[in-house]
């Protein structure tokens, strides 16, 4: 299953955008202040968007397991 594995790469990806885009605002706060919080919120959604695929992915695999035994 690729979906699990796809969806923690996303996820990692996304925290490592979110973090990158704080530490900028940080350490200069008035630098593209409306840029950076729209990377942060697109982190934020793209984050939470591949922690729906695992969630689902996850339940697909109990589901499939539930049929099997």
């Amino acid at each position: 299953m690729q979906a699990l594995p796809i969806a923690a790469a996303g996820m990692l990806d996304a925290q490592a955008r979110f973090d990158a885009s704080a530490r900028r605002t940080a350490a200069r706060p008035l630098d593209n202040l409306a840029e950076e919080t729209f990377e942060r919120i697109q982190a934020r959604t793209d984050f939470a968007a591949n922690a729906a695929v695992a969630r689902t992915a996850d339940e697909m695999a109990g589901t499939l397991l539930d049929v099997l035994v």
